[in-house]
């Protein structure tokens, strides 16, 4: 519903997910295994970054989707504070933080730009049922169609390398994360493929079976590099988990890790690469 609506209620929702996914990327940052030899940011830093992430999902939506510049404007606001606050700030401090802004900030507000296109989807089935109380066809735009498939593209994705890996997984796929195997990506890589084509055919978007096959894959891709980037910081963190948050489940940033990198890579698809190739 939140999806759907979209406008204020889905940008809260997006900035909630930010800033719990920044308090806990500030956990592994102050973590013992990451922290050894650096002083992590103060706690006046932490809680403005924490702050920042909410600025920018806030400000992409203000601003008709310029998350570049309130990126840029919350890193000098956050790398001016440190170089005031600390004596000697080092240069893994401020990085640390800038990237901080970057994962936790930047990239969830990517989902509100993608959600922001308003391109009509006009082939879409969604398109010509669209009740008018609610919109009217004017309301399906790619942008709305573009975030839903994506969001489900990575449910199966994450849902198919699970169901395959634990059945069928033999082959170590990486040393980051020892319980992945080659054919669990696989099998997440055609469950995510699986559910492009599915939604192609019902909802007319992505449009062509060529299309299906890389949004499938970019979705795939997305989704398992995210979920790598974690694993690392959680491996040199020395934590199993990013927060408890979710009972049985771990942090926020442990559910959400797949949907890091997902929404800017599918805007700039959607954006530029399906046009220019025409799929």
């Amino acid at each position: 519903a939140v999806l759907v609506g979209g406008g204020f209620p889905f940008v809260a929702m997006i900035s909630l997910v930010a800033y719990q996914c920044a308090q806990e990327y500030f956990g592994f940052i102050t973590s013992k295994g990451i922290a050894k030899g650096m002083k992590p940011p103060s706690a006046l830093v932490t809680i403005v970054i924490s702050l920042c992430t909410i600025g920018i999902c806030v400000g992409t939506l203000l601003t008709n989707g310029r998350s570049g510049t309130c990126l840029a404007v919350a890193a000098f606001v956050v790398i001016a504070l440190q170089l005031l606050t600390s004596r000697k700030p080092k240069f893994s401090q401020l990085s640390s933080s800038i990237f901080g802004i970057f994962y936790c900030g930047y990239l969830p507000a990517c989902w509100i730009k993608l959600r922001m296109l308003k391109i009509p989807a006009v082939n879409s089935v969604l398109a010509q049922h669209w009740p008018v109380a609610l919109g009217g066809p004017t309301h399906i735009t790619v942008g709305l169609v573009a975030t839903f498939v994506a969001v489900l593209c990575v449910i199966a994705a994450d849902s198919g390398a699970y169901l395959v890996g634990k059945t069928m997984g033999r082959t170590k796929l990486i040393d980051i994360s020892p319980k992945k195997t080659v054919e669990g990506a696989l099998g997440g890589m055609l469950f995510s493929i699986g559910t492009a084509a599915a939604m192609g055919v019902l909802l007319q978007w992505p449009c062509s079976p060529i299309s299906y096959v890389a949004f499938g894959v970019l979705t795939f891709m997305c989704s398992l590099f995210g979920d790598l980037m974690e694993s690392v910081m959680k491996r040199d963190a020395g934590l199993k988990d990013s927060g408890n948050v979710i009972p049985g489940h771990g942090g926020l940033l442990d559910r959400f890790d797949s949907y890091m990198f997902t929404g800017a890579m599918v805007y700039f698809y959607v954006k530029f690469i399906a046009p220019f190739f025409g799929i």
